[in-house]
């Protein structure tokens, strides 16, 4: 066979982020040599000469014409000229599985060398092979430790991405919570109160009864006016406390907005939810307020037991009902709904 191009010099490729060159063509007795034991064929572009996953049975040098080998992905494409070659693990090591797709860029000749023909050669020519095979296995060597590199970085970055969703995960938990809560206190507001309800009512326990316990400060707008809006927060937060420290790990305590403030709360009865009503009125009774020296704090409170689970916005009315009736009787009482 006659060979019709001599390459006197060899190309070099860069594996980019290692600043490694190495040839990727052939010496002019490298090509000499696997030209001429190779099966010539045409190829026409477009061609697909094999696909990712085929099974390997020969190496190919290209003589004219461009070739692309497409991988897997996290690798870049590559094209290669005349006088490169590809599939050379086939010859190497046997039939395995190919790690990339090779296309025909552009038309052009080939010539196909098959793992036979290849062992020929060693024997015929060690010296040439020999050479050619030390310098093939160095890039391939480095090609994986190029591909190490680049999973290494993909895995970085993949942890920082989920480092930044975790991180946009909290802060749209918190600016939830912060919706849903009281800035005075820190209770849940309205809008937490009825969130919470819609959920409550479809998970019933057993034995336990929902109640709701609605509470007014008594004459908060006299404390506004003779003691200042700063001496009313500070009522306020002293009842969201005792608020706080009545309701159980099960419980919600709530501020609605003004001096209204809500309990919603799992009782075995209505005897239960009267004691802890009563307990609540006498802990109101007993604060004592440095800037509230002249006036004794109270509440009322307005209770309702839910019977059934169900619409919770009738049982709701009901525990307002019962707040009016003992605002109604001058304040500092509760009132259980009928």
């Amino acid at each position: 066979m006659v060979v019709s191009k001599s390459y006197s010099t060899r190309s070099t490729e860069t594996l980019k982020g290692d600043n490694v060159q190495l040839p990727r063509a052939l010496s002019a007795d490298e090509y000499r040599v696997l030209a001429t034991a190779g099966t010539s064929r045409a190829m026409l572009p477009g061609e697909e000469l094999f696909r990712l996953g085929d099974d390997a049975q020969s190496m190919y040098l290209i003589d004219t014409g461009e070739v692309r080998l497409t991988f897997d992905e996290g690798m870049a494409d590559k094209l290669l000229a005349p006088g490169q070659y590809f599939g050379e693990l086939s010859v190497f090591i046997g039939r395995h599985q190919r790690f990339a797709r090779a296309v025909a860029e552009t038309s052009g000749v080939l010539y196909e060398i098959s793992q036979s023909v290849f062992n020929q050669l060693l024997e015929c020519e060690p010296t040439i092979i020999a050479r050619f095979m030390q310098r093939s296995f160095t890039y391939l060597v480095a090609g994986e430790h190029q591909l190490v590199q680049s999973l290494r970085r993909r895995n970085e970055d993949l942890l920082q991405t989920l480092d930044t969703l975790r991180q946009t995960r909290s802060e749209l938990t918190v600016a939830q919570q912060l919706v849903r809560t009281d800035d005075l206190t820190g209770l849940a507001n309205r809008r937490g109160l009825y969130r919470y309800l819609d959920e409550v009512v479809r998970h019933p326990i057993p034995s336990h009864s929902l109640a709701l316990l609605l509470i007014d400060l008594d004459h908060f707008k006299r404390i506004n006016d003779n003691a200042g809006h700063l001496a009313g927060d500070a009522a306020l937060r002293a009842v969201a406390e005792e608020v706080r420290r009545l309701s159980g790990p099960m419980d919600l305590p709530c501020r609605l907005g003004g001096d209204e403030f809500a309990i919603v709360m799992r009782v075995a009865d209505s005897g239960e939810l009267a004691n802890r009503a009563l307990s609540l009125l006498d802990s109101v009774r007993g604060l004592r307020l440095p800037s509230l020296r002249d006036h004794r704090l109270s509440i009322s409170i307005g209770g309702a037991l839910s019977a059934d689970g169900g619409d919770w916005s009738n049982w709701y009315s009901k525990a307002d009902q019962a707040l009016y009736d003992a605002k109604k009787k001058g304040g500092d009482s509760w009132r259980l709904a009928s």
